[in-house]
């Protein structure tokens, strides 16, 4: 079997950061506050950037990391929820932006939080068809445009930032891949375009316990598939929404904490960017070594979810 295997990988923030300290000024909270609940420290939110520079900068330093020419890509897939435009789609943009091959799809995905983990399997579905060895995989958000700073339920939880991934086909090399879906309105929503800014609505308590089945639910689903064991897999890369879900799927598998990676205390919660920022940072770090498994497992609106394993 042709796994997908990831080349390289990049990622970019906007430069303002905000504490939990900032966010106490604008509804009533705290850090302690903040933390305790959710593991989230400070974020980023766009301050003269777009969501589609967010996705140039993450794409342009994937393609640079991997000394890939944009010219061997099949596919540029955008995952994301807060598009610049409905259209242009912000994967167009990038095609002029980067000079892309214009005989390629490109084209957004709108797949809430585990948009990273649906446009992978898509791409692979690209690649097995192209003569082109490579394709471009990018979560971006900017969801501080669609955040009610009057609902501290969730004003506190979001950040913006991009992340992308260069991925090709390797013969024989380790992959998995499991998608769902489960239609609700009702567990987190945000209008369409229209007269009113649309906001982020989200019951919480609906989403806590959707997430905390959704994960172990993909983790066994893949590794019934690869006839692969927990302690098989050297990393589990989860959506980073919060670090009570990741602890309490932790604690339920009965899987080391330090196994999940989590960055969630920087970032907050960045959507279908959140997988490909922490698989970046762990890269930059060091953390990936040639061979291991990673699990990366997502779950978010519509409802939907998602995990790949794959060998680095």
């Amino acid at each position: 079997m042709k796994g997908l295997k990831i080349v390289s990988t990049g990622r970019a923030l906007p430069a303002k950061v905000v504490t939990n300290d900032d966010m106490s000024k604008l509804v009533e909270t705290s850090d302690e506050w903040i933390a305790t609940r959710t593991g989230i420290r400070t974020r980023h939110f766009c301050e003269g950037e777009k969501q589609s520079d967010l996705a140039e900068q993450a794409a342009r330093r994937a393609l640079e990391h991997g000394k890939v020419d944009p010219k061997d890509l099949c596919a540029c897939i955008v995952a994301t929820v807060t598009p610049d435009h409905s259209a242009p789609t912000s994967a167009c943009l990038l095609q002029q932006r980067l000079g892309l091959p214009e005989d390629i799809p490109c084209f957004d995905m709108n797949v809430g939080c585990t948009g990273f983990i649906y446009a992978l399997q898509v791409a692979r579905g690209f690649l097995l068809q192209s003569g082109r060895p490579y394709a471009l995989v990018i979560g971006a958000e900017s969801l501080s445009r669609i955040t009610d700073f009057t609902d501290r339920g969730t004003c506190v939880l979001f950040g913006d930032g991009a992340g992308a991934a260069v991925v090709k086909l390797e013969e024989d090399s380790l992959y998995a891949c499991t998608l769902g879906a489960r239609g609700d309105a009702e567990a987190i929503f945000i209008e369409g375009p229209g007269p009113e800014r649309p906001y982020i609505h989200m019951d919480g308590q609906k989403v806590f316990r959707f997430a905390v089945e959704a994960v172990p639910h993909c983790i066994h689903v893949l590794l019934e598939e690869t006839g692969l064991s927990l302690e098989d897999i050297d990393w589990f890369v989860p959506h980073q929404a919060n670090k009570r879900i990741i602890d309490h799927v932790a604690k339920k598998l009965k899987v080391p904490n330090e196994k999940f990676y989590q960055n969630m205390m920087h970032y907050g919660n960045t959507s279908a960017a959140s997988i490909p920022i922490a698989l970046d940072e762990m890269a930059e770090q060091g953390l990936l070594k040639k061979g291991q498994k990673i699990l990366c497992v997502g779950f978010g609106a519509g409802l939907t979810w998602g995990g790949a394993l794959l060998e680095w």
